[in-house]
């Protein structure tokens, strides 16, 4: 039988909260760092480790304790609020003075509520018709974050010999940006049409929508030659949830509640780079690095 492992996490990871997974587990922590907590080897299941994480608002997940970042091939993002910290269209809607119809459209979409992803973004990018091309520019310098802790997570990967893939609802002026900027290895999402500089308000080609990504995610994996198994998703919205079910890991990042209840794992309170401590091969031992 595979030892499982506890793995609890918060940017600042409370006595108090350490104190009370021990009482669950029986025991002290294997391991304590500032921002983190193991204990081998327990009896506690994943559900026992969500009401835990829900009672302290910590992190908290059960793994293999064997589980390596090695073992996998491919890291795939979600781009909006997940890679990144903002939602780009909400943003490129805001210099129309749109932005509370769109993010609405886009809040009801992510939670599932729009069932038609395609329609909901077309009814979004029709409220951009009349924008200057710039302003998708001005949206990546001004606003646009790369969100805490995923450039530490792709250099692990890649030191692990994955390719990060990047798969995205939203638009290649931004996913081709960030592609070069991060070393990614793909990336795929939606083209929006300009003509002489400016805003259609219309998508061309084939819309990303949620089998778009699950057929991006199938192809990317052809191509390097593992199985989607063999991948580790991370994402926030609805649309993610097809291509991680075919996740050999599927991570829910500050997510909807739906989400969250469909996934491997989830991360509420701490960065990107809490992913990595899941891994036997990329946990700090007794040196604190990363769990800081």
């Amino acid at each position: 039988m595979t030892m499982r492992r506890l793995v609890v996490q918060h940017l600042q990871l409370g006595d108090d909260a350490v104190a009370a997974c021990s009482d669950a587990v029986g025991r002290a922590p294997t391991l304590r760092l500032p921002r983190l907590a193991t204990w081998d080897d327990v009896s506690i299941d994943g559900r026992r480790a969500t009401r835990l994480a829900d009672t302290l608002q910590v992190d908290a997940e059960v793994v293999a304790a064997d589980a390596r970042l090695s073992d996998y091939r491919l890291l795939a993002f979600d781009m909006d609020s997940t890679l990144i910290t903002i939602e780009c269209i909400d943003e490129i809607a805001d210099f129309a003075g749109r932005r509370a119809e769109v993010a609405a459209i886009t809040e009801a979409a992510m939670r599932g509520e729009i069932a038609d992803f395609d329609e909901s973004l077309r009814r979004r990018t029709e409220l951009l018709a009349g924008l200057p091309e710039s302003t998708l520019q001005r949206v990546y310098d001004e606003r646009l974050r790369v969100t805490p802790g995923a450039q530490t997570l792709i250099a692990a990967a890649k030191e692990a010999s994955l390719h990060v893939l990047l798969v995205s609802g939203g638009f290649t002026f931004f996913t081709e940006r960030l592609r070069d900027r991060l070393d990614l290895d793909f990336a795929c999402a939606n083209t929006l049409e300009v003509r002489d500089g400016v805003l259609t308000g219309r998508v061309l080609g084939e819309i990303v929508d949620a089998d778009g990504k699950k057929r991006a995610l199938e192809r990317t994996c052809a191509a390097i030659g593992c199985e989607p198994a063999e991948a580790i998703v991370v994402g926030d919205g609805a649309n993610d949830l097809k291509m991680m079910s075919i996740a050999g890991v599927s991570v829910a990042y500050r997510a909807k509640p739906r989400v969250r209840s469909e996934t491997t794992h989830a991360i509420n309170h701490c960065w990107l780079d809490a992913i990595l401590n899941w891994f036997d091969d990329q946990l700090p031992k007794n040196d604190p690095g990363r769990g800081r």
